[in-house]
């Protein structure tokens, strides 16, 4: 690996290399459309790694553009234009591409005016439909935008802790991505935020604070609470405020070999949860390699994380555990995806340099040094059909034992996590109305282990399912888009999780060591949903509209009921709020 990141430094073995789209759940959602209408893999492009690098994205939508087969409605056709110009530096001769798309859109269309953007340049601004700023020379670019989320709602709960109260957000920053001397790509974002949460939101973030240092914002790093005492809630609850940073460096070390290091995050999958590796935590720092190989795509992804269970005092940093991880992408046919996945999560004094080789078994490792980390193995596969539909699944497995597995005991070391999908675009013939549901169910004590220095978490947040463990989620999404710049989302979730009394431990929550388990004669007759019964029901609607390039007008309706045996986690939340967004993602935080 050391000598692969040597050879990276290396300008002669040095090509161009692009930064990769920012995770978001709509823009990708386009790019899969793409990737169904298809009916087959595009070469060299696998969507099962997250994010997408942005010169693949363009290859794709090349590929849609080249095949006359493939009907597109206008707004596909927008969409398309809409991935291109965000990445307009990828496309081959872009002076020329609007002009192309435009002509094979109106054969399509019978020669209809589509749509477009009407922002002329100003100045020495939006010179380029995706870019505030922007400047292109043969050694040198760069893409400079503002990046802003204001959102205010209204929300009402059935209990008198904080009946009615108003959430926002307000995030201002910035965003910079580029590349120098075609050979180094690099990115770089920094907010500022102040987020009054949902109230069902921040009880989730006090379930996983243990730590009086740390103060819970899902997918944030360090936060603090202000202006908590001006709310109808107890401690713990109020606006939070946080700095959100993210930044790396990509290049290339050979033609089929990219490098990435920075700070971000990354997802193995290809539905709305990830039950391998996911976006659901704080960014972390890794260095991740790709390796492709026609219908192969192998990567590595080495992690630093921050175990925030543990107190520290004053000034003295987070405890350091580490991760290695590495999957294998294979295209089998041209409808066929099947992916193997392997982590190691450890902890030592020092970087356990035995997990750095990139083609070892890291199990094998492990026996090895004689270590007790924490294995994980996984299994994902996708097919995709009929230029309809693309069915998924993922199978995580902990630990396993076929003795107690035939005997169907329940025993707690039958732990595994698995997941079963399908995505319908075009749904009964109406263009552009996308149908999905997911399946996801994770087993008792699945992904915890001894300590924090050992879990699958990462700054007290798990890295797979937000809900962690013991818990099986039904979640249904569609998306209408009726015209070009008008999108209509909802996702609807029904989870049933066991929670935890205190002083009890039935395997939901991850922070938790499994040798605390709750005690069952001869460790057998755990079984999903263990615990004080919960239920979630989950309906989220959102009308968003396009203004401009990136920036969206949200209107949302939630509506959310939570019933369980523990009567702090038994009320009903309405919520309703408006919100403008420019060049951020909407997140949806279902819980």
């Amino acid at each position: 690996m050391f000598l692969a990141f040597v050879a990276c430094l290396t300008p002669q073995l040095a090509q161009a290399q692009s930064p990769t789209i920012p995770l978001n759940a709509d823009t990708y959602h386009l790019i899969d459309r793409l990737e169904i209408k298809q009916g087959s893999w595009a070469d060299g492009f696998h969507s099962t790694v997250k994010p997408y690098n942005r010169q693949s994205v363009v290859q794709l939508t090349d590929t849609i553009l080249n095949n006359v087969w493939i009907k597109l409605s206008p707004a596909d056709r927008f969409n398309l234009q809409y991935l291109r110009d965000d990445s307009w530096e990828w496309v081959p001769s872009y002076a020329d591409s609007s002009s192309f798309l435009s002509s094979r859109a109106a054969e399509l269309s019978g020669g209809q005016k589509q749509p477009g953007d009407s922002r002329k340049p100003l100045g020495p601004l939006y010179h380029k439909k995706g870019d505030f700023y922007s400047t292109q020379t043969e050694n040198f670019d760069i893409h400079i935008s503002p990046v802003v989320n204001f959102g205010y709602g209204a929300e009402r709960n059935s209990d008198t802790l904080g009946a009615r109260f108003n959430p926002f957000v307000n995030t201002r920053g910035l965003e910079v991505r580029g590349s120098i001397g075609k050979r180094l790509g690099f990115y770089t974002y920094l907010s500022d935020n102040q987020v009054l949460f949902s109230r069902y939101i921040q009880d989730y973030a006090r379930d996983y604070n243990t730590n009086s240092k740390v103060t819970l914002a899902p997918g944030e790093g360090f936060t603090k609470l202000v202006n908590y005492s001006k709310l109808p809630y107890g401690n713990g609850y109020g606006t939070t405020d946080f700095l959100s940073a993210r930044g790396y460096i990509t290049f290339k070390a050979l033609k089929i070999i990219d490098v990435q290091f920075g700070h971000d995050r990354n997802f193995f999958g290809n539905g709305f949860r990830s039950m391998l590796f996911s976006d659901n935590s704080a960014p972390y720092l890794f260095l991740k390699i790709s390796t492709q190989l026609g219908r192969f795509q192998y990567t590595n992804l080495f992690t630093e994380f921050q175990n925030t269970q543990v107190p520290v005092s004053p000034n003295v940093p987070f405890l350091r555990k580490y991760a290695a991880m590495h999957h294998l992408s294979v295209n089998l046919g041209n409808h066929i995806n099947l992916g193997f996945f392997e982590a190691e999560v450890f902890s030592r004094d020092q970087l356990e340099l035995n997990y750095l080789n990139p083609i070892i078994f890291y199990r094998f490792v492990e026996s090895y040094r004689g270590s007790a980390d924490n294995a994980l193995v996984g299994l994902d596969f996708k097919a995709n059909f009929a230029r309809h539909f693309l069915v998924y699944s993922q199978f995580m497995l902990d630990e396993f034992t076929i003795s107690t597995l035939r005997a169907g005991n329940g025993s707690w070391t039958n732990k595994f996590a698995f997941q079963a999908g399908l995505k319908y675009i075009d749904a009964f013939g109406i263009p552009n109305l996308d149908l999905q549901g997911e399946l996801n169910l994770a087993r008792p004590y699945m992904y915890s282990h001894q300590s924090g220095q050992t879990n699958y978490v990462h700054y007290n947040q798990p890295l797979a399912h937000p809900l962690g463990a013991n818990f099986v989620e039904g979640v249904g999404i569609f998306r209408y888009q009726p015209l070009p710049r008008w999108n209509v989302t909802g996702t609807f979730s029904v989870m049933d999780y066991g929670a935890d009394p205190p002083s009890r431990n039935y395997g939901g929550n991850l922070l938790k060591s499994y040798d605390d388990r709750v005690a069952r004669p001869n460790d057998v007759g755990h079984y999903i949903g263990q615990g004080r019964k919960t239920i979630v029901t989950y309906a989220d609607l959102r009308l968003s509209f396009m203004l401009r390039h990136n920036f969206f007008v949200d209107l949302r309706q939630l509506v959310r009921n939570s019933n369980s045996q523990l009567p702090e986690l038994t009320y009903n939340t309405s919520s309703t709020s408006f919100g403008l967004r420019w060049n951020l993602p909407y997140r949806n935080l279902v819980l």
